[in-house]
Formats: C-alpha cells, structure tokens, sequence
C-alpha cells in the first residue's frame, strides 16, 4: 500500500468571520460561503492565497496522508 500526501487548505471555522477576502483572491473559486462561514472545496490547489489575505488567520495549510492501492 502507497501513501499519497496533499496539501490542502483548511478554515478554522470559530476564526472565520466571514469578510470574503479569501473568495476574492482564489484563483479556482474553490471557496463559498456555507453557514456564514468559509468552506473550501476539493478543487483547491493549495496555492496559498487565501491564506496569505486573511485577517484571522483563519485559514492554513495541512498536510493529509491517504493510503492507495497499487
């Protein structure tokens, strides 16, 4: 069994407060607004954008580990 690792973006949903800098700064608009609150999709890249412009420090960067077949 392999592992795959990705980097994806992820919003700590008690810091977001919902300004829409991260929607407008999104090259894949992989970000809506869902409960008053950011949520980013599996069409993220991970860029790192959205990160960079968020006043909260809402959003950040993580590693995820999966194991796949070969």
């Amino acid at each position: 069994m392999k592992e795959n690792q990705r980097l994806i973006a992820v919003v700590d949903k008690p810091k977001c407060q919902t300004c829409q800098l991260c929607i407008s700064v999104c090259p894949t608009d992989s970000i809506t607004i869902k409960d008053g609150k950011a949520e980013i999709s599996d069409t993220c890249i991970a860029c790192g954008a959205c990160v960079a412009v968020c006043p909260n420090e809402a959003i950040e960067l993580k590693m995820t580990v999966s194991k796949i077949d070969e």
